[in-house]
């Protein structure tokens, strides 16, 4: 693998070729990779909750830690901003998922390098970044959208999904682990927004 001390390198797929070729397991990793410009994002924001949305919110939640938690759909963009910049925010929701991506980075760095780690999530993170600032501002035409910063939040929530996913499968995680059941709320076009009291937020 070729190294840079450029502070603007960024991993290409033969960068990420070469670590699989030495971990196989990590093939999981670059078909996931591989599927991210096909992820219909945000496609089902504010329609109706389907019962198998709901089924996978909750599948979150009580992975989490939180089944004692509601689903509440958001249905429009004013009530996501409105949430996004709420300032109640459930913390124990949070740290929970830092624990639980602590957990994974330990488990991983168990059988792969620190720099091999470093370049798969970077790839997969550039990946999901250039598919969605593409992606965002044909969302900001649909909805007739001008904030940036609430676009970027969005789109930074999906990125931050993609990573939190991707080390759930470098670390070969169970199907049911939180990380994964979030991403394929994004998936299904939903936005999770998260928790704000005993409220989980879908747009």
């Amino acid at each position: 693998m070729t190294s840079s001390s450029t502070d603007n390198w960024t991993p290409n797929d033969g960068d990420l070729a070469e670590i699989i070729e030495e971990l196989p397991t990590l093939i999981a990793v670059r078909d996931f990779a591989g599927k991210l410009a096909h992820v219909p994002w945000f496609k089902s924001i504010g329609d109706e909750l389907a019962p198998a949305h709901i089924d996978l919110a909750r599948a979150y939640l009580n992975a989490l830690g939180f089944p004692e938690v509601d689903v509440a759909l958001v249905p429009d963009w004013d009530t996501a901003l409105t949430l996004a910049e709420n300032p109640h925010w459930d913390s124990a929701a949070w740290d929970a998922e830092e624990m639980l991506r602590a957990a994974l980075s330990a488990d991983v760095l168990e059988r792969i390098h620190e720099q091999a780690l470093s370049v798969v999530l970077t790839h997969v993170s550039a990946k999901a970044g250039a598919v969605l600032a593409e992606l965002i501002q044909d969302v900001a035409a649909l909805w007739e959208l001008d904030d940036e910063a609430f676009l970027n939040a969005a789109a930074g929530a999906a990125v931050q999904a993609t990573h939190q996913a991707t080390l759930a499968l470098a670390a070969e995680a169970d199907e049911d682990h939180p990380f994964l059941y979030k991403f394929k709320l994004f998936e299904v076009g939903r936005w999770p927004i998260g928790i704000v009291g005993s409220t989980f937020n879908l747009f």
